[in-house]
């Protein structure tokens, strides 16, 4: 099957007419000019206009992948694909509300949490496990292709300040093997062997983390551990927009306590957060951020925190998991008399 749509999706039992009178009834709400300034970013490395009706398209035949031809002429599937794709382009344009561009995988990310979130299991089922296939598919074509240096352990990469370094397969093993501590069902072998089946010679620094997350992601099917695994992936990556480096979990408990005033007084100062929020003591409140407490997150929870709730400061996030409850609570102890304690109460 071909995949040129924004999103990808299977298709079984369904024709093109019937994917196209499906997709073209439901597509109504999320087409227009309005998205001239959004661009797509392809696998290739190509740059394409947004084009939301592809997501339609593609969440249409994950569709009628499980309900079959026949789907085509259900107005509820009409309905709920149009709703989902909204939510969809809604999602990725709060990003960036300016214009931009998105890579193809964050789109695809945001179709399957849009299907997940709405309790079309099933169909996300059926999408994840697509994608998973037609990763492997790609990686099989890039080895039949690849000449002998790509394939030795001198694999390079583009890190994050556009310099050619080598791949350092022990730094990927230490964190993953961090997102994997307690998990002794999470193998993180597993994760590193199919996140390495997606790189290439030349790959950029922020594709092998997201190749190490969607890696661990296709993995929750097998067992509920790896969805702990995979939020501790996202995790990473999140602390690294925050704090502007690599951190690991263990340095977090000092962290958070540095990085907790800091954030107030910017949120206050990007006027996100009431200047109220700056009378507290908030070297105690940083002090009682328990850094542990972010391995209580499956990757959906996580994701949707990122994706909805946490502050952002010129297309940045500022806001950590356990930063943005003790905000959310002393916004709650506000009138209180012992407002420090009963925000760390809350």
């Amino acid at each position: 099957m071909q995949s040129n749509t924004t999103a990808g999706a299977p298709v079984r039992g369904a024709g093109v007419g019937a994917v196209q009178e499906l997709a073209g009834a439901a597509s109504q709400g999320a087409v227009g000019g309005q998205y001239a300034q959004f661009r797509i970013i392809r696998r290739n490395g190509a740059v394409v206009p947004f084009e939301p009706s592809k997501i339609t398209i593609a969440m249409t035949k994950a569709f009628l992948a499980i309900s079959g031809g026949q789907g085509a002429a259900s107005a509820r599937i009409r309905e709920v694909v149009a709703a989902l794709t909204d939510n969809v382009v809604n999602a990725l344009v709060r990003r960036q509300p300016a214009g931009g561009t998105f890579h193809i995988e964050d789109v695809q990310d945001q179709v399957e949490l849009s299907l997940m979130r709405s309790g079309e299991h099933e169909v996300a089922r059926a999408y994840v496990l697509y994608r998973e296939r037609r990763a492997d598919e790609r990686a099989k074509a890039r080895d039949a292709q690849a000449i002998p240096s790509q394939l030795e352990p001198g694999l390079t990469i583009v890190d994050d300040a556009g310099r050619r370094v080598p791949l350092d397969v022990r730094r990927l093993e230490a964190l993953v093997g961090s997102a994997c501590e307690g998990l002794p069902e999470a193998k993180g072998a597993l994760i590193i062997e199919s996140a390495l089946k997606n790189l290439y010679d030349g790959v950029p620094a922020a594709e092998v983390r997201k190749s190490l997350v969607l890696s661990a992601r296709t993995l929750i099917e097998a067992d509920p551990a790896y969805g702990y695994a995979t939020a501790r992936l996202l995790l990473h990556d999140i602390r690294r927009e925050v704090l502007g480096e690599e951190i690991l979990q263990s340095e977090m408990t000092t962290r958070y306590a540095e990085y907790f005033p800091k954030f107030i007084r910017r949120g206050i100062q990007s006027e996100l957060l009431d200047s109220r929020l700056g009378d507290y003591d908030l070297v105690r409140l940083g002090k009682a951020l328990v850094a542990q407490r972010d391995h209580q997150f499956e990757y959906l929870g996580l994701q949707t925190l990122y994706d909805r709730y946490f502050l952002h400061d010129q297309e940045q996030r500022i806001e950590l998991p356990q930063a943005f409850f003790m905000r959310v609570a002393m916004g709650l102890a506000l009138n209180e008399v012992e407002r420090e304690a009963r925000a760390i109460e809350f």
